[in-house]
This record gives structure tokens, C-alpha cells and sequence, in this order.
């Protein structure tokens, strides 16, 4: 199936429309949280219901980073393509972290978001691999 929105009949293939769409949401936000994350000065992180060590951000906001990264490069760029499904289950995996400790906290709907953001990159995970077996 051709990636470039039109399937092998010439049609148009709303499913790789969706995926890519899907992708840019969740590179955009795991740039930004992850940009966020790596910047923020240490006193501004120490702030908040449950207090992780600055490190342990720091490397939580490079892997969001690189994800972001990983979730439209390879793909984009037609090399390696196997690491856009890796990226979005990492991602996954961060995902079931944050939305676990923030359920945790007590907030529950502050959790809908990394909740959400879990289940489209599932959705991605699986849609890329799926795509790399037929191709």
C-alpha cells in the first residue's frame, strides 16, 4: 500500500490520512512536553503533587523527545521504518507511567490526557506495523 495518501488502485487511503495525522499530534505534544521537560529549570519541576528526581525527567523528557522524533522521521524519510512503531510503544509506555501516577495523585481527569495520547499511539504502533508486513 503507497504511503503517499492514495492506496495501489490510485483511490485515496483515509487510513494512512488518519495515521499521519495521529502522528503529527502526538510528535507535536511530545516535543513540546518533552522540549518542557529537558529546559525547565529543577525548581519549577520539584513543584507538585508527587516529586520525581530532576534526572529522572530530564531522561523522561529526551525519550519524548526522540519519540516525537522517531514517530515522523522514519516513515517521512522512507528509512527504517520499523522504528515509527517502536517509537509510538515507547511512547505507549511512558504513556501507562504518567497516566498511572497522575490517576494516583487523585486527579483523575488530569489523566484523561496522557490516557489519550496512550490509546492513539497504540493506534499508531499497530497501524504501522500492520502496514510494514503488506508493504
Amino acid at each position: 500500500m503507497a504511503t503517499n495518501g492514495r492506496n495501489s488502485q490510485g483511490n485515496r487511503d483515509f487510513g494512512s490520512i488518519g495515521m499521519w495525522v495521529g502522528q503529527g499530534v502526538l510528535a507535536a505534544l511530545f516535543l513540546f512536553a518533552g522540549g518542557f521537560k529537558l529546559v525547565a529549570p529543577a525548581e519549577m519541576m520539584s513543584e507538585g503533587p508527587v516529586v520525581l528526581p530532576v534526572l529522572f525527567l530530564r531522561f523522561i523528557g529526551l525519550c519524548e523527545v526522540l519519540g516525537a522524533a522517531g514517530l515522523i522521521l522514519p516513515w517521512a524519510l522512507k528509512i527504517q521504518r520499523e522504528l515509527t512503531p517502536l517509537a509510538a510503544s515507547g511512547l505507549v509506555i511512558i504513556m501507562i507511567g504518567a497516566t498511572t501516577l497522575t490517576a494516583i495523585t487523585g486527579q483523575v481527569s488530569g489523566a484523561i490526557l496522557p490516557f489519550v495520547a496512550g490509546i492513539i499511539a497504540i493506534t499508531i504502533a499497530r497501524g504501522r506495523w500492520r502496514r510494514l508486513q503488506t508493504a
